[in-house]
């Protein structure tokens, strides 16, 4: 059986700057080290993921992901202080509004096939 579940998207101008799916791509590159592996373990083209982080960055006063190139040195990716300060936000938030809205998705979940 499907849960239902809450989904909070925080819009700044025409773009997301935060949501789910940016959530779980910071705390992979937080686990990972590096865009192209959180990308990898996300099943999601580096590309894609390096859009959502270029996203994030410009949204944001100060950049949630730093990076540096590859190459001979390696390189690499992680998160800023502000970037897990906002992170901890967004779950937090996420927590606080299902707890919240819990008697109104139960009554929703009910009607539901």
């Amino acid at each position: 059986m499907t849960t239902p579940a809450l989904k909070i998207r925080i819009s700044f101008g025409s773009q997301v700057a935060m949501g789910p799916g940016k959530a779980d791509l910071l705390e992979a590159i937080d686990a990972c080290g590096s865009i192209s592996a959180a990308a990898k373990q996300m099943k999601m083209s580096y590309r894609r993921a390096w859009e959502l982080v270029d996203v994030m960055n410009k949204c944001f006063t100060e950049p949630l992901v730093h990076s540096s190139p590859g190459g001979a040195h390696g390189g690499g990716a992680h998160l800023t202080e502000f970037g897990r300060t906002i992170l901890k936000s967004y779950r937090d938030l996420i927590v606080k509004s299902q707890l919240a809205a819990q008697a109104e998705i139960t009554k929703i979940s009910a009607a539901l096939k």
